[in-house]
């Protein structure tokens, strides 16, 4: 059985940080494309953030460039997500997911599990 579990949200004010964090369990981690996505209250699912297996790949949206690094360790099947500068409209539910192989980072159709999601809450 696949399991995505987030953790490392919370409630952080303006300008703060937050790393999250997402463990795999039950699927060869390494074989899989990993990403970050959130949703707002009212919005729909937006993509954040994205690495290739190796971690050697990157893809960051235009909101999260400059202030944001996904990084991942195969030995602990765990991606990250460092956070800084938080601004009030990074409010929402961050949710990490798995793509196996090779394809596009951003949409997430190609992505095949998903976690339940960390709420991160930023107070202005």
């Amino acid at each position: 059985q696949v399991q995505l579990v987030e953790s490392g949200g919370g409630l952080v004010q303006a300008g703060g940080s937050l790393r999250l964090s997402c463990a795999a369990s039950g699927l060869p981690f390494s074989n899989y494309r990993m990403g970050w996505f959130r949703q707002a209250p009212g919005k729909e699912r937006e993509f954040i953030a994205a690495l290739s297996r190796s971690g050697v790949i990157t893809h960051y949206a235009e909101s999260a460039k400059g202030r944001s690094t996904i990084s991942r360790d195969n030995a602990k099947n765990t991606v990250y997500l460092q956070i800084n500068s938080l601004k009030f409209e990074d409010t929402a539910v961050y949710y990490c997911a798995a793509a196996p192989g090779f394809g596009d980072y951003t949409n997430d159709r190609p992505y095949t599990y998903w976690g339940l999601g960390t709420q991160v809450t930023v107070s202005s």
